[in-house]
């Protein structure tokens, strides 16, 4: 069976660009981005992690640790990533993970227990390794998001979830459609009208069901 949100995610031991570490001991007491790829020197993956790199400021500003994978060497992501940087006029300073026998791919439910990877390989034999997974502190899948091979990821939109997923964290709320950092936030049906103004003050009852008041600091 495949992770699904709110799995805690397999403390497995990762070989990378970084060195060698167990997933568990990297994440730490922070949050997680594993972003995964099917070949390195591809277009758009170079686009993506291009993408990545230039957000290094915004992983930090909130408190996040972003990890890349592909089913290639630790050598030839060295060598990727100096494209990667001349592209987008960054640092990929993340660590990439190198999954030559596709433990983490399985792990992941990217690719099915039985593949492998044939002599002469090109990046469709392993197109559903295109994956985002968000990991909250506490080691558990939050987000999933998974691409095919002829459309980029949005990392705007995975910058936009991550803000989400931590505002809601642990609270009685949930985010609307097209919500972004400061909006309004929407009330959980846990709590009832005299509830929620106790905990968040003024509430905007727009229907019995959908209650909303400002986003807690």
């Amino acid at each position: 069976m495949g992770l699904r949100i709110n799995d805690i995610v397999p403390n497995l031991e990762l070989t990378t660009d970084h060195g060698t570490f167990k997933f568990h001991d990297w994440i730490g007491d922070q949050w997680a981005i594993l972003f995964s790829h099917p070949k390195d020197f591809t277009p758009v993956c170079t686009t993506e992690f291009g993408a990545v790199s230039q957000l290094g400021a915004e992983w930090a500003k909130r408190g996040t640790k972003v990890i890349g994978l592909s089913v290639d060497s630790v050598e030839e992501h060295g060598k990727w990533k100096s494209d990667i940087e001349s592209f987008a006029s960054a640092k990929a300073e993340f660590p990439i993970i190198a999954d030559l026998d596709l433990t983490v791919s399985k792990a992941f439910d990217m690719l099915p227990a039985e593949a492998y990877l044939p002599d002469g390989r090109t990046a469709a034999d392993s197109a559903s390794v295109r994956s985002v997974f968000i990991i909250s502190p506490d080691k558990k899948v939050q987000l999933i998001m998974t691409y095919p091979m002829s459309v980029g990821r949005n990392f705007a939109e995975v910058l936009r979830a991550l803000d989400a997923l931590q505002a809601t964290f642990g609270q009685p709320i949930a985010t609307p459609a097209n919500w972004q950092h400061g909006q309004d936030v929407i009330v959980a049906l846990s709590l009832n009208d005299d509830q929620a103004r106790e905990k968040f003050g003024e509430i905007d009852v727009k229907l019995p069901y959908l209650r909303t008041t400002k986003q807690p600091s």
